[in-house]
């Protein structure tokens, strides 16, 4: 083998495994909003798991990448860790279809439509397709369709150019001495498992051997213990990523290894006893491209099989392991490692988002409720909560800024929009809440007090002001629609409202019914009042607006004024019930 057969394998190794990685990845794009729906369709059952984490795998295509998003999703909590042990068992036989659409490689036939099945010949019509697709595309759908098809089309090529490059070493005594070494199990065990550590992807590692095994060279009793041990070199990406997680998180990871590590280790003894009690003539034979696809799936599922009744004796033993210890109280955090899954990012963002919003609204409550009767317990809530909603902002902020500079989906890129602009606005009503607080501290502190008929006032605006706080929270957390469509007619009156209530305090200023101090306090009270409603009408907008994929507030907001027989029933009937 000579230096330039050496770069051809080299350069078809780096076109195989970039193929790889661009196809992974617009496929997890690709299926976005598919991933989502399988993760909330996930049960505690044993074949629901196992079934999810097969589907998910087959998609994106890299069993490493499932289950680091599975350690993503178990310390974010979206995930049990019983649930995630069995979708990392599914996991490992997903990968398996790499192998076998790599296979297709070693069709040999004169038949017409038999070649055509072979990737040499389908795989220039998918690169052009690929080419049209991502360069001439406007949509984000069709772009990611052909970086899948291009993707594909790289690593097919990347792996004839390997093929073609060390079909020579088959004359090579030492390549042959290599792997006649191979033959000794543990050593086999240990080669597959520092190759996929290298590489970080079993699916890789198997295509490597397949374009070795075009050597003639490659028997099965020198493949099995190879793709046995790559099993247990694909931990290490889920490890690495468990590093700086919480318990359950780094569990995960350890249920990937422990399960790896029990089937490789169960059934490379069985394969040792086979081999030294019979020697199966078949373990002598040079193994195919297909024949590599087939003892790939087998494995996976004989380890599938074995540990599959077992889970609960690995749950117990990875928390036996690591054992339960006195942590930190919970803060709000979200998972870098779901940055990798822009759709499960979003639903980990929309949750913490709830939060925020959830505690906004009781920061805005606790605000009203204080006007009527302060306490220090009151108080504190209070600001604990504008604080909380505070920290979650700025962590919300930066961590969709970063989704966002990552390739996503037009569908998944509203919603971060949405969402940016909608915990602002509830961050900033958390704000209004505490300036309520205020109000009533400084009412306190100078003994001041409203008069009878502001009181009454503060309780009708207080009311309409509560409850387009609820039908805005409600429209936020559900994606409600309908809810969010009562909000704009519900501000409006609360917009007239202020302004009649202005009014009657001028009234009793000139009638001395009321202090000039006392009414600067009154006028702050109306003006945060009045400002939460606006907020309430931009977080519906952002609902709105993301229902329709379209990111113009203002729009959506005139439409809803200028949709005649709606609003004006909405805005009368609102009208009528708050009333002065």
């Amino acid at each position: 083998m000579d230096i330039f057969q050496v770069l051809s394998m080299l350069g078809g190794l780096s076109l195989f495994l970039f193929g790889m990685t661009v196809m992974g990845q617009a496929l997890e794009r690709r299926a976005g909003g598919g991933l989502r729906d399988i993760l909330g369709r996930l049960t505690t059952g044993k074949l629901a798991g196992l079934l999810t984490g097969l589907g998910v795998t087959a998609v994106i295509q890299s069993s490493s990448a499932a289950t680091v998003m599975v350690v993503g999703f178990v310390n974010s909590g979206l995930m049990t860790l019983r649930q995630a042990i069995h979708v990392i068992m599914g996991a490992n036989i997903g990968t398996t279809v790499t192998a076998w659409v790599l296979s297709l490689a070693g069709i040999e036939s004169g038949n017409v439509f038999v070649r055509l099945l072979k990737p040499s010949s389908f795989t220039p019509v998918l690169a052009v397709i690929g080419v049209i697709f991502y360069m001439f595309c406007r949509s984000v759908k069709k772009k990611d369709t052909g970086a899948v098809l291009l993707g594909f089309a790289t690593l097919m090529t990347g792996m004839e150019a390997m093929s073609a490059a060390v079909s020579g070493l088959g004359d090579v005594p030492e390549f042959r001495e290599m792997f006649l070494l191979f033959q000794n199990p543990l050593l086999g065990m240990l080669a597959g498992a520092l190759l996929t550590a290298v590489i970080q992807s079993s699916s890789a590692s198997v295509g490597i051997l397949q374009a070795l095994a075009a050597t003639g060279q490659v028997t099965y009793g020198a493949a099995l213990p190879i793709i046995m041990g790559q099993n247990i070199g694909t931990c290490v990406t889920a490890m690495l990523s468990a590093i700086g997680a919480g318990k359950n998180a780094r569990r995960a990871a350890l249920v990937h290894l422990s399960f790896n590590v029990i089937g490789a280790v169960a059934w490379l003894s069985v394969f040792w006893i086979i081999r030294a009690a019979f020697s199966p003539a078949v373990f002598s034979r040079p193994a195919s491209l297909l024949g590599i696809a087939l003892c790939h799936s087998v494995f996976n599922l004989l380890c599938t099989l074995l540990l599959l009744p077992m889970t609960g004796r690995l749950e117990r033993l990875v928390c036996r392991i690591i054992r339960e210890g006195r942590e930190a109280a919970p803060q709000p955090e979200l998972d870098e490692r779901l940055l990798a899954t822009p759709s499960i990012a979003l639903e980990s963002c929309k949750s913490l988002g709830g939060e925020l919003a959830q505690s906004a609204a009781g920061a805005l409550r606790g605000g009203l409720a204080s006007l009527r009767e302060l306490t220090p317990a009151l108080g504190k809530s209070v600001r604990e909560k504008e604080a909380f909603t505070d920290r979650c902002e700025d962590m919300l902020g930066t961590y969709l800024v970063r989704l966002s500079a990552s390739r996503v989906s037009a569908e998944d890129s509203a919603r971060a929009a949405g969402l940016l602009k909608a915990i602002g606005d509830f961050e900033r009503i958390a704000d209004h809440g505490v300036n309520l607080l205020e109000s009533a501290e400084e009412l306190c502190e100078k003994g001041l007090s409203l008069s009878s008929e502001a009181v009454r006032e503060l309780g009708v605006i207080a009311s309409a002001v509560q409850e387009i706080l609820g039908d805005a929270l409600r429209a936020f957390l559900e994606d409600d629609l309908q809810a969010a469509g009562r909000v704009e007619p519900l501000e409006q009156v609360i917009d007239g409202l202020k302004e009649k209530l202005r009014t009657s305090h001028i009234l009793r200023l000139q009638q001395g019914t009321c202090s000039i101090e006392g009414g600067f306090i009154w006028s702050d009270i109306l003006t945060n009042l009045e400002r939460v409603s606006d907020h309430c009408s931009n977080i519906a907008g952002c609902v709105i607006d993301t229902a329709n994929n379209n990111m113009n507030i203002h729009a959506s907001l005139r439409d809803a004024r200028n949709d005649g027989g709606s609003f004006q029933r909405q805005y009368l009937m609102y009208r009528e019930k708050y009333s002065l």
